[in-house]
């Protein structure tokens, strides 16, 4: 019986597969996920401190070769920092860069990552946070955001024993996806769709588990509240204060970020954030969403060169103002 269960689910997923290639193109396909198969496997069978060089220097061609994303770059620095010189801001937007082009080197040696050697590559500090809100049975969500090498984050948690569930959003190549989550599942990590995502997540933080959310992104009006990031008004998604006051889970901030002097990165979990439960269903979402963006809006100011400038993160406007990219 459990075989059959098993050999059906695979025939899902192999159906699924097919039609999604039909449907986007095979060849297109492809051809974009033999790129994508080269790059990973050609950085990933280089030396660890050669792949992240790599990776650097494919980030810095980015930099030079997509402008677009620079501008947007250029554009999101100015909002959050109007204070700050010229200059400055053209150091952390190369930083940022820099930094996923560090990712692209970390996530190209997934395979190579183990019990053995994750402690020369990830530590943590605040571990204690984490093992206590787990402990407390109510279920963990793990808010986080795009900042440092943040696949890198619950890959090495799941390394370290610590397996999670975490929303994302498919990758429209289903070859891509594929490849995507053969990395990221290794070690019993579960990746759910964001689209039709509700129910799973219910089930998960009621059985005590952690699911990990990417917070930092901008919303819909149908998803997200108005809530000030760096003192612009942002659409963020309601999904976390949502999930909170219905399941009465822990919100614990945790998040990735490179420790340049001493060659490592550091996996932080910082105390949970308190969740607001006056009964106003409508007016907690805002409290709560606010408070949580004001946490990931602290951590990108003691590292603005890890964050994903690159993002339109006030393309969403309040009613009547103009768009800003």
């Amino acid at each position: 019986m459990y075989h059959a269960v098993i050999e059906d689910n695979q025939k899902r997923k192999d159906d699924a597969l097919k039609l999604a290639l039909r449907q986007r193109g095979y060849l297109r396909s492809l051809i974009e996920y033999s790129a994508a198969w080269a790059i990973l496997k050609g950085v990933g069978a280089l030396p660890r401190n050669l792949a992240l060089k790599a990776g650097q220097v494919i980030g810095a061609a980015a930099y030079r070769l997509l402008p677009h994303l620079s501008q947007h770059a250029e554009i999101n620095l100015q909002l959050a920092f109007p204070e700050m010189g010229q200059a400055e801001r053209e150091r952390i937007r190369q930083g940022a860069f820099r930094n996923l082009g560090r990712m692209l080197g970390e996530i190209s040696r997934f395979p190579k990552l183990n019990r053995g050697n994750i402690e020369s590559i990830v530590r943590y500090d605040g571990i204690d946070n984490y093992l206590a809100a787990k402990a407390q049975g109510r279920g963990v969500i793990l808010l986080t955001g795009h900042i440092g090498c943040w696949e890198l984050s619950v890959f090495a948690h799941s390394i370290y024993g610590h397996e999670m569930s975490f929303l994302a959003r498919r990758v429209d190549n289903p070859l891509v996806e594929r490849l995507a989550d053969s990395y990221r599942s290794r070690y019993g990590n579960r990746s759910i769709d964001k689209k039709n995502s509700v129910r799973e997540v219910l089930k998960t933080l009621k059985a005590g588990g952690v699911v990990g959310i990417l917070a930092d992104l901008n919303a819909s009006r149908e998803e997200g509240v108005f809530c000030d990031f760096f003192g612009v008004p942002a659409c963020t998604t309601a999904g976390v204060a949502t999930l909170a006051l219905r399941t009465g889970a822990v919100v614990l901030p945790g998040y990735l970020i490179w420790d340049d002097e001493d060659r490592i990165h550091r996996l932080r979990f910082d105390p949970p954030i308190e969740t607001i439960n006056t009964g106003n269903q409508k007016e907690d979402v805002i409290a709560n969403t606010a408070r949580y963006t004001k946490a990931i809006e602290t951590i990108i100011r003691r590292h603005p060169d890890q964050w994903l400038w690159i993002h339109r993160r006030w393309r969403t406007r309040p009613e009547g103002e103009p768009d800003i990219y």
